[in-house]
């Protein structure tokens, strides 16, 4: 009898990211390849040659991120941290193994199931490292690892997904306890005088047209997070990393930071509201690219709130919301 019959399996959902140079034009190749990100008609033959054309023309900029944050990203150690976390948390109420799954970059999908079947775990709960969901995040994940364990014959794997958790309450409190913490930077600040921007990673619009529930639950996190703080702070949403020329949702991150050092703002904390790991979009998009923004607006003071990462409460969220699916598997 296989002793790992009892165990449960979670995996982590990510998008991985370029951990050296070398890597960022494979990387960026197997993004734009993705169905989930670039849908075209006849898909299977013009995407891999479009997915060309978009690494070639955004592999010089992406390096220079790169270069900017040391070389690579710090997203698969982040992630790592989390998954031991997150095990030894969990086993304290059971048997438990933590896995992590990049869609785009090592560790591959691949490995995580591979993984599995050599452990001989059945039972699985698919735990995406985004709060929100979007078919260009979650459901790319979950798409490739059905694809994965459909081409494995041996995966005799039974799971279930946490589709979201924008609204959680345990995910709600661990946000806003981060939000107090960088607001604490503003010695002498007023709360009249600090302006929060939350700022989330954004999709195109045609997606959202779509029925995508993201941009809905992304304000819905906002919400909660803002009532949760009492509203004693002023606050606008915002929407990064736009990569093509398609319309995208909005208003964008770089273009509202100088409106509101126009229209007088000089106390800013930047909330990565859609990341719960650090990486290049918080680490060089608002950590370097928008600081230079905000202080030719005149903003005085701009801070960016660290992601949540390993933070404990944000680790026990996380344990809730296993033990919660486990109870609803049937």
């Amino acid at each position: 009898m296989n002793k790992n019959l009892d165990k449960i399996a979670v995996i982590l959902l990510n998008l991985g990211a370029p951990e050296s140079l070398e890597d960022v034009k494979p990387f960026l190749l197997n993004l734009f390849n993705d169905p989930d990100i670039i849908d075209l008609p006849m898909g299977i033959f013009f995407r891999p040659l479009l997915a060309k054309r978009i690494t070639k023309k955004r592999l010089p900029e992406s390096m220079n991120i790169y270069k900017k944050i040391g070389g690579g990203s710090p997203l698969r150690k982040l992630s790592q941290k989390q998954a031991e976390a997150l095990e030894s948390k969990l086993n304290e109420d059971g048997d438990f193994k933590v896995y992590i799954a990049m869609r785009y970059w090592h560790p591959f999908t691949e490995i995580a199931v591979e993984e599995l079947i050599a452990e001989g775990i059945k039972k699985v709960i698919l735990l995406p490292l985004y709060p929100q969901y979007s078919i260009t995040s979650t459901g790319s994940s979950l798409h490739e690892f059905e694809r994965v364990i459909k081409r494995r014959k041996d995966a005799e794997i039974e799971f279930r997904l946490i589709h979201d958790y924008h609204d959680f309450s345990s995910y709600i409190d661990a946000l806003t306890d981060k939000i107090r913490e960088g607001a604490e930077k503003f010695n002498g600040v007023g709360d009249k005088d600090l302006h929060l921007l939350f700022s989330a990673h954004g999709v195109p619009l045609r997606v959202i047209e779509k029925g995508d529930p993201y941009e809905r639950q992304i304000r819905a996190t906002v919400d909660l997070a803002v009532t949760n703080l009492q509203n004693r702070y002023s606050h606008s949403i915002s929407f990064q990393s736009r990569v093509t020329k398609a319309e995208w949702l909005g208003p964008a991150t770089d273009k509202i930071i100088p409106e509101l050092g126009k229209n007088g703002v000089k106390n800013l904390l930047v909330i990565p509201v859609a990341f719960v790991n650090d990486h290049s979009e918080t680490l060089f998009e608002l950590g370097i690219f928008n600081r230079d923004l905000a202080i030719k607006a005149g903003i005085k003071q701009y801070e960016v709130m660290p992601a949540l990462n390993d933070s404990p409460k944000f680790i026990s969220a996380m344990k809730e919301l296993v033990l919660q699916r486990i109870e609803s598997w049937n």
